[in-house]
């Protein structure tokens, strides 16, 4: 059990503890500044510490987890991301949306304002569920509902949802240009025959519809990686 929103302890709380390896593996090593967007306790931030990142600045919105976060970043704000809040000056290598632009009114209008805090040739690397994932249509088109769910693709706090070719668009937007695509499977294999099948769906078109969740690298259109 961890410290949840507004104090005591939530159990689902745990899913903010997640130091997110599949974000981490799309972060260019040992960046010199990042800024974790929706830095939740820190967990991700910490681990990008941990893998040699220099200065990780956290934004996060909710009180308690600012606290927490504040205990394992170099420094961290708290803010209203659907606000126009003033971002840090100093530009930033790498900028980090985990989980956090499917939940704003505007992800774009957001997105295209952090964007001007990204140094030259730096990264963005953002993770979105995928709408498109086989059990969106078996809610829909088979149970005929779209349950609220504390978590996952049907988090009650979800505002947006996206397809991996609206994550594309959503990047555009603000200015950038996809250059890596990692995918999240689920279901994951629990053993060798389930794993064979899984990897056999995923080779082809049906690897959209396992697809849980899209994480996008991405960097200014036309610009070269820092060197």
């Amino acid at each position: 059990m961890v410290p949840g929103p507004g104090g005591g302890f939530d159990v689902l709380a745990a899913a903010y503890e997640n130091d997110r390896p599949e974000v981490r593996a799309l972060v260019p090593p040992r960046p010199r500044r990042v800024l974790d967007v929706g830095c939740s306790s820190g967990a991700l931030g910490a681990a990008l510490k941990a893998d040699g990142a220099g200065t990780v600045v956290g934004l996060e919105r909710d009180p308690a987890y600012v606290a927490i976060a504040r205990e394992r970043l170099d420094a961290v704000h708290a803010v209203d991301l659907d606000a126009d809040v003033p971002l840090p000056e100093e530009p930033f290598d790498v900028i980090v949306c985990a989980d956090v632009l499917e939940h704003l009114r505007d992800p774009e209008a957001v997105l295209a304002r952090l964007v001007r805090a990204l140094a030259p040739g730096g990264t963005v690397v953002v993770s979105l569920p995928n709408v498109r994932h086989w059990e969106t249509f078996w809610q829909l088109g088979v149970r005929g509902t779209f349950p609220r769910r504390s978590m996952g693709i049907f988090d009650r706090t979800h505002l947006r949802w996206f397809t991996l070719a609206d994550a594309y668009g959503l990047c555009a937007a603000a200015g950038l240009e996809v250059v890596e695509v990692r995918r999240v499977l689920r279901p994951r294999p629990t053993g060798p025959s389930d794993g064979r099948l899984v990897r056999l769906l995923a080779r082809g078109p049906g690897r959209t519809f396992l697809t849980f969740q899209h994480v996008l690298a991405a960097r200014r259109t036309g610009e070269a990686p820092a060197s």
